[in-house]
């Protein structure tokens, strides 16, 4: 295996801040100042630091020198350095040269466990930790000198600094001693955790593979070990001929213990303004979070400043002629990114990768399963820990919301969902209460995959129903738009492409007309009710009407043999409605429906191979119906004798005199509808200035074409598109075959 010329780390800090920082001594004298302090204050603060650093090295050189079994127990000088590696390390992080001497005094067994164990949890490094001071550690750690406590301590620390150490190949040389590690049952979830983070394709051998698969035959179905053989399985399908669960609800204990936190609090305080710290932030400027720990793994950390120096001078042709892999905090622009692709490696933790658009362009070209599976992995345990309305204690709504908030952009980038958040979704949106991070919720429902529906229809559509019917208009309005977001991703990112293949494919095409049909019928249905609750909210009617714009351009726009007309609960409180907003919309609909059929019918005609299943008499009947009730309402004044529709407006004759309205067909007409009526006294306004008694009836002949260019001077560009394309229009004839028509 090839590896790096310098992959040893010279005895010098990778400083995190000034590059005179060249030795120990160089580093403790880097403290910060603040210019707003007065001078006294600054002298005050430089001898205070001075006197920690100082006792830092003291301390180091006190844990390097020591030999036999020491005890804390009545040992003041130890106590007094133990104290003082403990404070610097949490105020400012240990240099890049304290770790190897700890660690070398921790697994020696020198010092009895309970210094042992302060000394670990002090492990937080100020900017990278050397790859010579874990390949030792490792070296300590096979000799067996330390308990098995210290161990476990040991690989949760070494799981989670695992991006900061500075390179990998010679940890990544050892994989076989971690390997054998994993006879060790209670190191075996541990190991598997740090081999998971290290494999390559390079790792996966057979005897590996028997070697897991005895360990699941002797310990069980265990995460940790599935964990491992589903990525050996990814690698190399040919190995692993097992059957493995397709998904697993987390594959490995959280091992961040007091480290996580500590570090992202000692990085802000270190790292400023500092050009290292800016090199690392790869297209995102979002704040660390000290709580949780989901936003500081969205930053790719630095590998090595030492690296960073040498490769300063190398020009990108240099670059793409080596083996070595193209470290991804240095992967800066578009271009970077087509010269290194083949020598990209991915960081461990994958958070990073999701505010990093260049990462997510990789992830687009290369679609790399091993990729995908490790993201479900962290992502799934990230959604499932920081859920506020599933773990009870849980109270930092705002820390989640954001990190959602990445996802969402995330699935817009690479225009497709993540299976982790539909899992997440299906299995928290029944606890949900609607209001906790309810734009972010709902912002990804738009991006569930396309499943079959008896799975979706239990996890997706009972769940928002129960809570649609019971909160609140916007609620409502909230939940169409993200329906409707849905239907448009669906149609975007799956029927285009399977519509090529559809002649040769066409249960992949019936099954994806299928769950569409499904989530507009759905929709149908609870927005019947919802007018029903809402007593025809014209803002819910135009939501609403905003998702079957979209329905009714499938077949010309999206290539999809299905066209489902709206329910009459949603056709006739628009055609009703008093707003013409949403009378002009309704008419744009059902200009767009007619286009669409006729199209179809053309094809279906031809005999084009287009598929047609889901085009049936019923579809024209029901829209020939409410072609019907539209003319009859808005144009002849005869809704109530020729809409055919069950659900529709015909009257008889006794029933209409009973209500005792004077010209009660014309009621619905563009003159007398109330939508319209605003526009009809504007008219008559602006034409009859001198006649103040509002006579509707002035509209006919060769002012109701003046009306009709008035109110598409308006923008009633829908009702115009309406009349023209389904209104044989009488103006052509004879004016007075036209007065009599709308007299």
């Amino acid at each position: 295996m090839h590896r790096r010329k310098n992959s040893k780390t010279p005895k010098r800090p990778l400083g995190v801040g000034n590059k005179s920082q060249t030795d120990l001594s160089a580093w403790r004298k880097g403290g910060k100042t603040d210019p707003k302090k007065s001078l006294q204050d600054h002298q005050k603060s430089n001898q205070e630091n001075d006197s920690q650093e100082f006792s830092l090295e003291q301390a180091l050189s006190y844990f390097e020198k020591v030999q036999g079994r020491v005890s804390l127990r009545s040992n003041s000088v130890l106590q007094k350095h133990l104290s003082a590696v403990e404070s610097i390390a949490l105020e400012q992080g240990l240099p890049p040269e304290g770790f190897e001497i700890l660690l070398n005094v921790v697994l020696s067994g020198r010092l009895a466990d309970t210094v042992s164990t302060r000394l670990l949890k002090s492990l937080i490094p100020a900017s990278v930790i050397p790859e010579d001071s874990v390949v030792t550690a490792v070296s300590w750690l096979c000799a067996n000198k330390c308990s098995g406590n210290i161990k476990l301590i040991f690989l949760r620390w070494l799981i989670t600094v695992f991006d900061l150490i500075d390179h990998k190949e010679q940890i990544n040389a050892l994989y076989g001693c971690f390997f054998s590690f994993l006879q060790d049952d209670k190191m075996c979830p541990y190991i598997c955790h740090l081999l998971y983070l290290l494999t390559r394709k390079e790792n996966v051998k057979p005897f590996r593979v028997r070697k897991l698969l005895d360990l699941q035959t002797k310990m069980g179905m265990q995460s940790h070990l599935q964990a491992l053989l589903s990525l050996y399985k990814l690698f190399c399908p040919e190995l692993v001929t097992i059957t493995l669960p397709a998904k697993t609800k987390t594959y490995f204990k959280n091992s961040e213990g007091p480290w996580k936190a500590a570090i992202t609090a000692v990085r802000q305080r270190n790292q400023g303004g500092s050009p290292l710290a800016q090199a690392v932030v790869l297209g995102t400027t979002q704040p660390q979070s000290r709580k949780r720990k989901w936003n500081s793994q969205l930053v790719v950390p630095a590998s090595s400043a030492n690296n960073l120096e040498e490769d300063k001078g190398k020009n990108c042709v240099d670059l793409f002629g080596t083996n070595e892999t193209f470290p991804v905090e240095q992967l800066q622009t578009f271009p970077q990114l087509l010269q290194n692709i083949h020598r990209l490696e991915f960081p461990a933790q994958m958070g990073s990768v999701l505010a990093n658009p260049l990462l997510l362009h990789y992830m687009n070209c290369v679609r790399d399963e091993s990729i995908y599976l490790r993201l479900y992995y962290w992502m799934g345990q990230i959604l499932q820990e920081g859920c506020t309305w599933c773990v009870v204690d849980n109270t930092d709504e705002k820390e989640f919301k954001s990190f959602l908030e990445t996802v969402y952009k995330a699935e817009c980038f690479l225009q497709e969902g993540f299976s982790a958040c539909e899992e997440f979704l299906y299995k928290s949106l029944p606890l949900w209460d609607g209001c906790s991070c309810r734009p972010e919720v709902l912002k990804l429902v738009t991006w569930i995959p396309l499943t079959s529906f008896s799975e979706i229809n239990s996890y997706l559509y009972g769940p928002l129903a129960q809570l649609f019917f019971t909160s609140s208009l916007y609620f409502k309005c909230s939940v169409l738009e993200s329906l409707k977001e849905l239907l448009q991703n669906w149609l975007n990112c799956n029927v285009i492409h399977v519509n090529a293949e559809a002649d040769s494919s066409n249960t992949t095409l019936s099954g994806i007309v299928n769950v569409v049909a499904e989530l507009i019928h759905f929709v149908g249905r609870i927005s019947t009710a919802a007018l029903r609750l809402e007593s025809n909210s014209t803002l819910l009617l135009i939501f609403i009407l905003n998702f079957y714009e979209t329905v009714c351009d499938m077949y010309l726009k999206y290539n999809l043999p299905l066209l489902i007309m709206p329910p009459a609960g949603v056709f006739y409180p628009a055609l009703l409605s008093m707003d013409s907003v949403t009378l002009n919309q309704l008419c744009y609909i059902m200009y767009r429906y007619r286009t669409n059929l006729v199209a179809a019918k053309k094809n279906e005609e031809s005999k084009k191979k287009i598929l047609q299943f889901k085009f049936s008499n019923e579809t024209y009947k029901e829209y020939n119906q409410y072609i019907t009730a539209m003319v009859g309402c808005l144009w002849t004044s005869s809704v109530f004798q020729k809409d055919i529709h069950p659900q529709g407006l015909r009257m008889d004759e006794e029933l209409l005199k009973t209500t005792g309205v004077k010209d009660v067909n014309r009621s619905f007409n563009i003159v007398y509808h109330p939508a319209m009526m605003g526009y009809s006294i504007l008219f008559l306004k602006e034409a009859f200035p001198e006649d103040t008694t509002l006579n509707f009836k002035l509209i006919k002949g060769k002012r109701w074409d003046w009306y009709l260019e008035y109110l598409y001077a308006q923008g009633m560009e829908g009702l115009k598109l309406f009349i023209e394309s389904s209104i044989n229009r009488v103006s052509q004839a004879p004016r007075s075959k036209a007065e009599n028509v709308e007299g």
